[in-house]
This record gives C-alpha cells, structure tokens and sequence, in this order.
C-alpha cells in the first residue's frame, strides 16, 4: 500500500496563513476596535462565569461586569492622565536641574573613583539640546496631526466612531462569548478538534497567566512603589515607580530602573543619606511583596510568557501592522509558544527521536584508564608468548 504523503500536503496551511496576514494588513484600522473589544470581553468573560455560578443570569452578569469594567477604566483614565500630565511636565521643567546635578556632582564623583574622564565622552549640555530638538519636532508633528485632525470633520467622525464602537462591541462579545466558542469549534474538522480544542486551552492559560497574572503583578507593584516614593518625598513618585512597575515582567530590570531613577531623584531634591535609604527601603520591601505576596496569589505556578519573547512579539506586531499588531502580539506570540511545546512532544514522541533507543548501546570505542584495567587481559604472564 502507497502510504506517500504529496510534497503540497505539507504546504497546504501556508497559502491561508498568507491570505490571513494580507487581509490583517490591509484591514487593520478597521480591526482595531473589534480587535480591542475582543480582547475585554475575554478579560471579562471568567468573572462572568463567576457570577453565572452565583445564580446570575448570563444577561445580568454581563451587565454587572461590563458596567463595572467601565466604571473601572473611566475611573483609572481621569486619575491616571492628569497625574501622568503633571508627573511629565514636571520631569520637563527640573530636567536642567538633574542634569546639573550630573554634571557637577555626579561625573566629579564618578572620575574620581574610577579615574576615567567620563566628562570627555559625556556632555550633558549637548544631551539637553537633543532632547530639546526632538521635544519641538515632536511637538511640531502633533500640532500638524491635531491640526489635521481638527480641519478633517471625517477624521474626527473616525475617532468617534470608534471610541462608541468598542462598548457595544465588547457588550455583544461578552454576551455571545460562549455561542462565538460554541460555534468556532463546530467548524473545526472532526480528526483535528481534540488536539486544537487542547491547544486553544493551553494558549487561553499561557495568556491568562501573563495578562490577568502578571500584568496584575505589575500594576500592584507599580502602585506599591508609586505610593511609597510619594511618602518618603520623591516628586515624580508616579512617573518613576508606575514604569518600574510596569517594567517589572523583566526580571531586575524594572527594579534596576526604579532604583536609579529614585535614587537620582531622592539626591537631587533632598540631598543626604536618609532618602537615599528611604528608596531603598521602598523599593526592597516592594520586591519581598512580589516574590512572597503577589506572584504566589496573582500568578501561581501558571507558566506565562517569557520575557524576550514578550518584547519580541509586541515589537514585531508593531513593525508588521502597526497598532493592531501591538494588540494581536501577545495572543499570537502564546499560540505560537504552546504550538511550538506540542510539536516539540510530538518530535521527541516520534520514530525520528525514538530510532534505536531499546537497541544495545554499542561499546565506546576508546576506553577509559579504569575500564582497560579491569578487563581481563588476552595474555597473562603465567602462558607463554
């Protein structure tokens, strides 16, 4: 019997792989409300379960979470974007302070204790008039952007558009969540359902541990550090411990970062040793609520995404398809990662990997000192040569 596989069959998933990523391509602005509704309502849809299991309808609970997940959003945004504003501002106005500091203080410091002329290679007169050039370019780029906006009645329609078009989408998402599941799986080929259902299962865990866990892990900590900068003194306490927080999903660099960044801050304005110790103090007891509090209770032993494979993948997204492709990465980058573990297993499961394994492994041919020694020689001295 001619069990021959066609060279094509292989192949036979590449040209809708390819169809898929030119429509994403050329629908993307058109995508990106629904792609940002889809992506709340499968945040929401477990505490909608929670609340089915209660005794709620799948009506009320819909309308209980998705009236709290806006309350909620609303809510951070007027906090968060006038406090960002100012945090910035701030940072604007005291920057020839800080780098004052760094020229007089820091850089001395720095040369006397290495002995190495770092003011030769480093000029921060000549870093404060990039940042000055590229500040104006870029503010003059958002005046012609908003200028733009403002003269086209279509574009502003757009935005509108949009910004209405999320909340219903979402609603009906959450609504129809397991009708949408229910129907998606009936359209799989019967030999292939069980395995995908499996893997979808798996990619839902992956990215669930990364998006409900550790991103929750991040914003805890963010506030953690943001409040307790705020206490000890520090000035820009929300733009320096939010972005330590945020970048904490790097192991030590968003600690490394808020560190420095704390520390120059706590030097410039107070000036002595007890700030100094304050941040530190901040920021380690941050970090034995992380390992001890929050990782154990908001993360588990869920295996996420790695890191390099995180900022790898919202990277590529952006430079392949610009704003939705910052949205899609992270739940392709989760396929990709549990697509890549099952065929892994698959491989070591395999006659390839398998081939001759229960075989007798053969005698090494050269052979060590001890092994020469304790075999039997040929020839023993009491036989004649």
């Amino acid at each position: 019997m001619n069990t021959t596989v066609p060279v094509w069959q292989p192949l036979r998933w590449l040209l809708p792989t390819a169809l898929i990523g030119v429509l994403l391509y050329l629908l993307g602005p058109v995508l990106i409300p629904f792609a940002i509704s889809a992506l709340l309502a499968w945040l929401g849809n477990p505490l909608v379960g929670r609340c089915q299991r209660h005794g709620m309808s799948r009506s009320a609970a819909v309308s209980l979470v998705f009236v709290s997940m806006s309350m909620l959003l609303l809510l951070s945004l007027l906090i968060v974007i006038p406090l960002l504003e100012r945090q910035i501002s701030e940072l604007i106005t005291n920057l020839p302070r800080y780098l004052g500091w760094l020229k007089t203080t820091a850089l001395p410091w720095l040369e006397q204790r290495t002995g190495l002329e770092i003011a030769a290679y480093f000029d921060p007169d000549q870093l404060v008039a990039l940042l000055k050039g590229h500040w104006q370019q870029a503010g003059g780029i958002a005046s012609a952007v908003f200028a733009g906006l403002s003269k086209s009645g279509l574009a502003i329609a757009g935005w509108l558009a949009t910004a209405l078009l999320v909340p219903v989408v979402t609603f009906y998402f959450l609504r129809d969540w397991p009708n949408l599941v229910a129907q998606i799986r009936e359209l799989l080929p019967r030999q292939l359902e069980p395995t995908v259902v499996r893997l979808a299962q798996q990619s839902d865990e992956v990215l669930g541990a990364f998006l409900r866990g550790q991103m929750s892990v991040m914003i805890v900590l963010g506030a953690i550090y943001a409040l307790g900068l705020s206490l000890v003194g520090i000035d820009l306490a929300f733009l320096i411990g939010m972005g330590s927080g945020l970048l904490s999903f790097v192991p030590y660099l968003g600690a490394f970062l808020g560190v420095a960044g704390g520390l120059v801050a706590a030097l410039v304005q107070h000036g002595d040793w007890l700030h100094v110790l304050l941040v530190l103090g901040v920021f380690g007891i941050g970090q034995l609520l992380e390992s001890f509090v929050l990782t154990p209770w908001l993360v588990g032993d869920r295996i996420g995404l790695h890191p390099v494979a995180v900022i790898f993948a919202i990277m590529a997204g952006g430079q392949l398809f610009g704003f939705l492709g910052v949205l899609l990465a992270l739940p392709v980058a989760a396929v990709v990662m549990v697509v890549l573990r099952y065929a892994h297993q698959r491989y070591l499961d395999s006659e390839l990997y398998l081939a001759g394994a229960a075989a007798e492994p053969a005698p090494s041919a050269l052979a060590t000192v001890d092994e020469v020694a304790d075999t039997p020689s040929a020839v023993t001295p009491d036989e004649p040569v």
